[in-house]
């Protein structure tokens, strides 16, 4: 496991703390503003950021998030230029864990042995690809072995028990419980139903369980981290910083969101 993803989980449980996880897509709004809005998300309380590569054919994001990789891909925002993002975001943050979440084709055209070398350069420390199983990575898996880059691996409610066991067997550095069925932004979150998955994935896997799809707002926060280790939300916020004209108005739109969540959450019990 990466050692700030490691870090960032121990020093949560250690504390009684739940793990707030934002999730943005590089270079929306504004590629040049990419790097002060991850700083003010972290200024604002996250523990981590999952940030997503642009892709133009999606299958897991919903309508909020492929506007926003539309408009990133628009202004020439690459797989090379989100690990630069992450290079200049490292200049000074060097404890906050980065996710990439994203999918193969971007991987496979920057060269899917040389990728995970150059991500841990940049300061990447996970790679979530939603349309590549974990068994599946082959050279690129090697790739993140060697280099120390985790493999974040995916699991749904339609997931079977023996999937469960098998993805669990191979996944890094913490596993994404996609609490919905369906695309990102949908649906409406139960966060009873939450129990029994999260505590099937904990009989196979001594990892930290993140839950996120349908997570909109402080309240649905509160709820799903009776159940898991850390919080995805990712739609939601990626919705107020669409709307922001200016540099200064997407970070304050980033602290604006982040804050009451990260309040609420340490308001628990």
């Amino acid at each position: 496991m990466s050692q700030r993803i490691s870090k960032c989980f121990d020093s949560a449980r250690q504390a009684g703390r739940t793990v707030l996880i934002p999730f943005m897509t590089a270079g929306d709004p504004d590629p040049q503003w990419c790097v002060d809005v991850m700083h003010s998300l972290v200024e604002a309380g996250a523990d981590l950021i999952e940030l997503g590569v642009p892709f133009s054919d999606p299958m897991a994001d919903g309508t909020t998030i492929q506007l926003a990789s539309e408009r990133a891909i628009e202004k020439k925002v690459s797989l090379g230029s989100v690990l630069q993002m992450v290079e200049v975001f490292r200049q000074t943050d060097t404890r906050t864990p980065v996710v990439l979440m994203g999918y193969m084709n971007p991987v496979e055209h920057y060269g899917r042995v040389r990728f995970p070398a150059d991500a841990i350069a940049a300061g990447v420390d996970g790679l979530l690809l939603v349309d590549c199983p974990p068994e599946e990575r082959g050279d690129l898996g090697a790739a993140m072995q060697k280099s120390g880059l985790d493999g974040i691996c995916l699991i749904a409610p339609t997931t079977t028990r023996d999937r469960v066991k098998d993805i669990a067997a191979i996944a890094s550095g913490f596993i994404y419980y996609v609490s919905l069925k369906g695309i990102t932004g949908s649906g409406q979150l139960s966060s009873p139903e939450l129990s029994e998955p999260v505590k099937q994935i904990r009989e196979f896997s001594d990892l930290p369980v993140a839950v996120g799809f349908g997570i909109k707002n402080a309240e649905m926060a509160v709820s799903v981290a009776e159940h898991a280790d850390a919080v995805v939300i990712g739609s939601a916020l990626v919705e107020a910083l669409a709307v922001t004209n200016t540099r200064e108005e997407a970070c304050a739109a980033a602290t604006a969101f982040v804050a009451p969540v990260r309040k609420s959450l340490d308001n628990m019990g």
